[in-house]
């Protein structure tokens, strides 16, 4: 490995919540952002990304979040499998029609 390169650390989720409130608890007691950031242990740009996709949302939010998440997943699925049927029918049904 090159020196200078750090291993990429991900994170849960929860994990980002912890280290959310944890940074936004350092801001409060007038703490600026890149200190508060480096005592959690992540970039500053890190944290805007975090709180852009997370800001403001606590767990039973976040569960909720993941819910919707795998009912989307599993009705994407399912289009994609009717849309199959669709094109297996109507390839059927042009071979099935008589040739003029």
């Amino acid at each position: 490995m090159e020196i200078g390169l750090m291993a990429r650390k991900r994170y849960s989720d929860e994990d980002v919540l912890r280290l959310l409130r944890e940074i936004e608890l350092s801001l409060a007691s007038c703490s600026d952002v890149a200190t508060a950031c480096r005592t959690a242990g992540v970039s500053d740009a890190t944290y805007y990304i975090w709180r852009k996709r997370f800001g403001g949302m606590g767990r039973s939010e976040m569960a909720n979040l993941k819910a919707l998440q795998k009912e989307n997943d599993r009705l994407k699925k399912i289009v994609a499998e009717l849309e199959l049927d669709k094109l297996i029918l109507k390839e059927s049904l042009d071979y099935l029609k008589p040739k003029a």
